[in-house]
């Protein structure tokens, strides 16, 4: 069954940009946000984005327009209720997570639908425990900036319906045009389960006074030949969405190489956040 009509909690940087590639696709968009403030942010995102594409000569200014025209926006839960998909994309918070998908199943109408949800560490089964239709939950991980990157993840959980979990596939691949690689349902699943211990060592090096932060980048840009270093990734990452996903792998796993550095939980305390707060490992305009 092909989807046409797509739901999305949450308009940040992931939420805004599930909805402008769904959009370009051809689907029918609705964006559920906290209040009008955060809506309006979630259409600037969107807005400038799609602008950016067209500045760029990757979009012409009608497909624009349709993309945007495509899109609608709302504080209400309820108006979600004929989503053929509803995709989770809030911050890291399993708490709130839950309570997302508890009022979802209570609101989503069609009993094919499916709830998934982008986190990128959160246990899938936790998420589906809220809802009285755990066949119909799966992980769909996506990558930031979400209308670059081609990956997605497809979780499964041991309840997952594989008729949901092949809807959910061909979505992705068929109909968004990523490339989807497929991971069981634990912490981190596969691409954080590596890079974050990836980027937790190279805070340690910092903290411990071993290299610079730019040498430890260039470091791995030059000698790894990766597109960018440790500490700018933590940056873009956002120390905040590192330090929770860490978090989360720790509690699960209880291994060391999870478990956020003193300097990062710092950092995180004093609003240093990378990117997003203007100041991290490096400062920004």
């Amino acid at each position: 069954m092909t989807i046409h009509r797509i739901g999305i909690v949450g308009g940040g940087l992931m939420g805004s940009g599930i909805a402008e590639v769904s959009a370009k696709a051809g689907l029918d968009v609705t964006i559920r946000e906290i209040d009008a403030a955060t809506v309006a942010a979630a259409r600037s995102k969107v807005e400038k984005s799609t602008g950016r594409a067209v500045d760029k000569g990757k979009l012409d200014p009608e497909t624009r327009e349709a993309i945007l025209d495509r899109i609608t926006y709302t504080t209400d839960l309820g108006d979600l209720a004929d989503r053929q998909l509803v995709v989770e994309a809030i911050t890291e918070n399993e708490p709130l997570k839950l309570e997302i998908f508890s009022t979802l199943d209570k609101v989503v109408e069609d009993e094919d639908a499916i709830l998934a949800s982008n986190t990128s560490s959160i246990p899938i089964t936790r998420l589906a425990g809220a809802t009285n239709r755990p066949q119909s939950v799966v992980g769909l991980h996506f990558f930031n900036p979400v209308p670059v990157m081609g990956l997605v993840e497809l979780i499964s959980t041991v309840l997952s319906s594989p008729a949901v979990e092949a809807r959910a596939e061909q979505f992705a691949c068929d109909q968004l045009g990523k490339t989807v690689i497929h991971a069981k349902d634990r912490a981190g699943f596969i691409v954080n389960m590596l890079l974050v211990p990836y980027m937790l060592e190279a805070i340690r090096l910092y903290e411990n006074g071993v290299a610079t932060a730019e040498d430890i980048d260039t470091g791995m840009r030059l000698g790894a030949n990766h597109p960018m270093g440790p500490l700018t990734l933590a940056d873009f990452v956002g120390l905040d969405t590192a330090k929770a996903v860490a978090d989360v792998l720790y509690d699960e796993f209880k291994l060391p190489q999870y478990a956020p550095p003193p300097l990062l939980v710092r950092m995180v305390e004093a609003g240093l956040l990378g990117r997003k707060s203007g100041r991290g490992f490096y400062e920004y305009q």
